[in-house]
Order: structure tokens, then C-alpha cells, then sequence
């Protein structure tokens, strides 16, 4: 079958995608780039604003043990700007606890899911802070956390999955783990 024998049906699928409401266009994600002691990112459906975690270090370089990771936005959809997550943001959904384990070790908890656990810790390989947790039995360094969102309303969203992606820490190999909510 040539392009020609397919182009109307094509442009007929373009057009629909175009016009329809009901047809969303799939996002395209950004990867953020350049953000200093970036620790992993946090993205969601309904658009590509992005959640930063950041370690929070001194002018010594020491990590701050009352509030270890700073979290803010990178507005994609507003030319990109950082900014701080607003109160409801910062306590009921993409804000973190931290509670300081031992040293340069610290139990985080995000603000609107805990049933997973969180670690924030140095690497005994590179002896840099990373975020660990455990998904189907492996220990994951975090560099990326999905939520997929499918309606629901502004305080109950229908998160229909979180997708963790960050490499393995066992053997240092990718890896994407998926957790049905």
C-alpha cells in the first residue's frame, strides 16, 4: 500500500486528533537539564510542568538535616520559570517529610502517597546522595517518578499508576517499575 492509497485516511486521523476534545493530543515530556544536586523529577498528566527534588546543601556543601531536599516546579508551559510549590501543593500532594535516620540518611515520605518508602542516602558506589526505594523486590535509584492521571477532580485525582525509572542499584542497569494505585 503506497503513502498515496493511506493519505486520506491519515489526514482524516490529523484532523480529528485536531479538533476533537475528546481525542487528546499525547504529551511530550521535557527532560530537565542543569538544575545543580538535581536528585530525580516528578511528572503528570494534565501537562509537562515538571517537580523537582534537590538536595538542599550549605555553601560548605552539607546537606541541610532540617530540610534536606528542596522541591519546586519548572513550568515548562510558562517558558520554563522556577517556582516555589504553593501551600496545598507543598502539603497535600508533591511535598516531602523527611526524618533524619542517621547520619546522611533520611526516611522521606511524599504528602499524598506513603505506602511506598523512600530513602534518601549516600551511595556506597559513588558516595553521592541519591533517593532509593523498593519496587517489585529491587532496590531503585530514582531519577524520574510518573504519575498517570485520568480525571478525578482537583483534591481526588484518578492516578491510575506511578511509573518509577532510575537505574538499579544492585547492578547499575536501567530500569522502569510500575505501581497500579
Amino acid at each position: 500500500m503506497s503513502i498515496l492509497t493511506l493519505w486520506p485516511a491519515l489526514l482524516l486521523a490529523l484532523l480529528v486528533r485536531t479538533i476533537s476534545p475528546t481525542v487528546p493530543l499525547p504529551l511530550t515530556f521535557p527532560v530537565p537539564a542543569g538544575v545543580p544536586n538535581q536528585l530525580f523529577y516528578l511528572q503528570r498528566d494534565p501537562n509537562t510542568n515538571t517537580v523537582i527534588y534537590q538536595l538542599n546543601v550549605n555553601s560548605a556543601g552539607q546537606v541541610d538535616a532540617d530540610e534536606p531536599i528542596n522541591v519546586f516546579w519548572l513550568r515548562y508551559d510558562e517558558q520554563g520559570q522556577r517556582k516555589d510549590l504553593n501551600f496545598i501543593q507543598r502539603k497535600f500532594a508533591y511535598g516531602l517529610t523527611a526524618t533524619k535516620l542517621a547520619p546522611d540518611k533520611y526516611e522521606l515520605k511524599f504528602a499524598a502517597y506513603n505506602k511506598v518508602p523512600f530513602l534518601l542516602m549516600k551511595s556506597s558506589v559513588d558516595k553521592a546522595f541519591h533517593v532509593f526505594t523498593v519496587v517489585g523486590g529491587k532496590q531503585i535509584v530514582l531519577t524520574r517518578v510518573y504519575l498517570r492521571i485520568e480525571g478525578g477532580t482537583f483534591w481526588v485525582p484518578n492516578v491510575r499508576y506511578i511509573e518509577f525509572k532510575g537505574w538499579n542499584a544492585a547492578t547499575r542497569e536501567p530500569i522502569v517499575a510500575r505501581v497500579s494505585v
